[in-house]
């Protein structure tokens, strides 16, 4: 962000450790720039319990008192239902897009503010920038792939205004090679791909666990035939092919998950889409997102296509100059102009 040269008025900050590779390094980067640095652990779950102890060790190694979080009601609440009831009614939710407003950096926050602490960081790929009109606004971070500013896109701006991501101007092997050097255990871990709250990623079993019924249904094929039951909408999203257990002689995608239930598949390019509707939209600024033209990701490993937004009944709008693959309902799309983020929501529909 610009004006981080001088920190005569910025020497504390919280650093929102995970005892992984990225939150340790921002911690080391940020006391090397001159901050008093405190990290901050969030307990979320019991399969957190590992997390919060390797952070500790991580804090202890670089010297940093850590305080701990303990965020399960607030983790139910605001990630762990929503994404079961998602799930259950046919939809893809991404709960780390749930968890970063919601829980993470809301809490994050609160900490800072209880121990007078005004700037909080995370170990986030992504850049910060205060742009003309006086509007803090996600940007992507010198390593193209490593951006989370997807994942980082309901953040208000009161969140982005305290924000400090360092590991925006680094490369992932460069965070590594300072690990090493520092001597961390962590430098060589590998990243985890899995759902934090569900470690053997069995997100299917995990909802029937807690006694919840997903949707059931049929298969039905491009030409309207019915080709069997499914097992429940929540083994399935939209442009899936494999583990759909069926044989139909020729590939089929998953093209939309019903209301009623039945899965609609499609034959290869049958799951791609030209315009998505879109809800709950923010902005950096909390104003509405004017109509216009954007790039939009659908998806977080997506490559950005171009769009063209207008309202509509209360929502967006987005239609695409190219067809994009797999519009997944549940799945937010986010929206940017001039390398910014500029606004997002979650995908209601896809046409």
């Amino acid at each position: 962000m610009d004006g981080f040269n001088t920190y005569e008025k910025q020497d504390r900050v919280l650093v929102g450790m995970s005892g992984g590779v990225d939150s340790s390094v921002t911690v080391r980067i940020l006391q090397e720039q001159g901050f008093a640095v405190e990290g901050a652990v969030i307990r979320f779950s019991p399969a957190h319990d590992g997390a919060v102890a390797e952070a500790k060790a991580a804090a202890k190694a670089l010297g940093v008192p850590v305080h701990v979080i303990d965020a399960g009601a607030d983790f139910e609440r605001e990630v762990v239902a929503p994404f079961c009831a998602d799930y259950c009614a046919g939809r893809t939710p991404n709960p780390c897009i749930l968890c970063n407003p919601g829980v993470k950096f809301k809490l994050l926050a609160k900490k800072a503010d209880e121990l007078s602490i005004h700037y909080i960081s995370t170990g986030h790929y992504a850049r910060i920038e205060l742009c003309a009109d006086g509007v803090c606004r996600l940007c992507a971070p010198e390593s193209a792939a490593r951006d989370q500013t997807y994942m980082l896109y309901r953040l208000s701006g009161d969140i982005l205004e305290r924000l400090i991501l360092p590991l925006g101007e680094f490369e992932k092997d460069d965070v590594r090679e300072i690990a090493r050097d520092i001597g961390l255990s962590c430098a060589d871990a590998p990243d985890s791909m899995e759902i934090c709250f569900i470690p053997d990623g069995d997100h299917a079993g995990f909802i029937r666990s807690r006694g919840m019924q997903p949707k059931t249904g049929r298969f039905i094929g491009p030409e309207g035939e019915d080709l069997g039951a499914h097992l429940g909408v929540d083994h399935y999203t939209v442009g899936q092919r494999k583990g759909l257990g069926i044989a139909a002689g020729r590939p089929l995608f998953v093209k939309a998950i019903l209301e009623n239930g039945d899965i609609q598949l499609a034959e290869s390019g049958g799951e791609f889409h030209t315009r998505i509707v879109v809800g709950d939209a923010v902005t950096p600024d909390g104003k509405p997102l004017p109509a216009g033209e954007y790039l939009a990701k659908i998806r977080s490993t997506a490559k950005p296509a171009a769009c063209h937004v207008t309202a509509e009944g209360g929502a967006l709008a987005a239609d695409f100059a190219e067809p994009v693959r797999a519009a997944a309902p549940g799945q937010s799309a986010v929206f940017y102009r001039d390398g910014y983020v500029v606004g997002g929501g979650i995908i209601l529909a896809a046409e």
